[in-house]
């Protein structure tokens, strides 16, 4: 069983940053821990689907959606079996609820995590 709890969200204005936390604990069925297991975040604003924003493989190997390609940059510290999200220059079409996401396999930006948080909320201005 995999717990995530997000934090750190907040209201900005545009241009500002904000870093999110995702605190990790637990494994898979399967055995598999943080370390090993592909972690993302996604973020979803009340009128919109839920998208990818940023993923990191088994690998190590990171992936961006391109509206935040430049802006945002996801992390993992395992010795605190936290993920981080630093966003950089936020702009209004930013503003959504962002969730955390692990899954022991897939390690892309499609909606398909197995395991996700309560999410944290994130408003621009």
């Amino acid at each position: 069983h995999v717990q995530l709890v997000e934090s750190g969200g907040g209201s900005m204005q545009a241009g500002e940053s904000l870093k999110l936390s995702c605190a990790a604990s637990g494994g898979t069925t399967s055995g598999l821990t943080i370390r090993e297991v592909c972690m993302g975040w996604f973020r979803q604003a009340p009128d919109k689907e839920r998208e990818a924003v940023a993923v990191l493989d088994s690998d190590g190997i990171t992936k961006y959606s391109d509206s935040v390609k430049g802006r945002f940059i996801i992390s993992k510290h395992n010795a605190k079996n936290t993920l981080f999200l630093q966003m950089n220059s936020l702009k209004p079409e930013d503003t959504a609820m962002y969730y955390c996401a692990a899954d022991p396999s897939y390690g892309g930006l499609g909606d398909v995590y197995t395991y996700w948080g309560q999410g944290t909320q994130v408003t621009v201005s």
